[in-house]
């Protein structure tokens, strides 16, 4: 007989409220809101205590990192110890001076800081100018075992590379979260929904090839210049969407992941059995040029 593995997955998509100490107020309001909906893990938005300041190359900016432990790991660790729900933090990591990662931060349902994920894959594009606040991540991809589940964390593009999904699945991920912070500018109205789709299928397809739930959480309003589409969602192994949030407006989605579902999904479709990783050794080279 199999024992009953079903948690409650929490994402909370909000809009910037202009300043680190409003933004964590209201994310620890809407926590409070997530756990008594029967949220046990529950993942904030990429950068979750600012605004999204990639859009500019400003010094002044990196005044808003902070260390980790830091004010509001600690503030945070504090409510997922009283709420008993594991947290996931996605901070503006100060490691040293001049040093700084997009970083997340896992925190256990009794407030134990578990371990950080730093963002491997850094952007650098007209309003996404990642490169210049941070240092790729030196963690690996890699799992946590908290009270509720064992879950992953990678951060926004990310989300993009198949291989990052695979290795954090191989080290025991059963749920994948991706807190995200992702728009359009207005010149790419027109392409939007095809942007917006094709964000949403690369996200599916890594639960689909991996046999696991996964939670992407997105901002939602217009920032400077980046209108962001909300529309975080929750996906089965199967890829398909169990829950999906407006893409106007702030919402809180709660929803149940069944996780002897992942077993079962992968005696179907035994992916992990029929990997031949005797040949994929040109996986550690950029590319391969058919004329070397």
């Amino acid at each position: 007989m199999k024992t009953n593995r079903t948690v409650q997955v929490g994402l909370i998509q909000r809009s910037d409220q202009g300043a680190p100490g409003p933004n964590l107020d209201q994310t620890c309001e809407k926590i409070e809101e997530a756990a008594s909906r029967g949220a046990q893990i529950i993942c904030l938005q990429e950068l979750f205590q600012s605004n999204y300041f990639c859009q500019t190359e400003d010094p002044a900016h990196f005044d808003l990192a902070q260390t980790i432990p830091g004010p509001a790991t600690g503030t945070l660790a504090e409510l997922a110890a009283r709420l008993e729900v594991v947290l996931i933090i996605p901070l503006f990591e100060k490691r040293s001076p001049g040093l700084y990662h997009n970083t997340a931060v896992v925190v256990d349902a009794d407030g134990t800081l578990l371990g950080r994920y730093r963002k491997m894959h850094i952007p650098d594009d007209p309003c996404f100018y990642e490169k210049f606040y941070f240092t790729p991540g030196d963690t690996g991809f890699r799992s946590f075992q908290t009270r509720y589940a064992r879950i992953g964390v990678l951060i926004c593009w990310d989300q993009w590379f198949p291989e990052a999904a695979r290795l954090t699945a191989l080290s025991g991920a059963e749920i994948l979260f991706y807190p995200t912070a992702i728009g359009f500018q207005e010149a790419d109205r027109g392409v939007m929904e095809k942007q917006a789709s094709a964000w949403q299928t690369i996200q599916r397809s890594h639960a689909i090839a991996n046999g696991v739930f996964l939670g992407a959480v997105n901002r939602v309003g217009v920032e400077d210049n980046i209108t962001f589409w909300g529309r975080s969602f929750i996906s089965d192994p199967f890829g398909e969407v169990l829950a999906q949030a407006s893409d106007t407006d702030p919402e809180i989605l709660v929803t149940s992941c069944d996780l002897t579902a992942i077993e079962d999904t992968r005696q179907g479709w035994p992916f992990f059995r029929d990997r031949r990783v005797d040949a994929y050794q040109g996986l550690n080279q950029i590319f391969l040029d058919p004329h070397d």
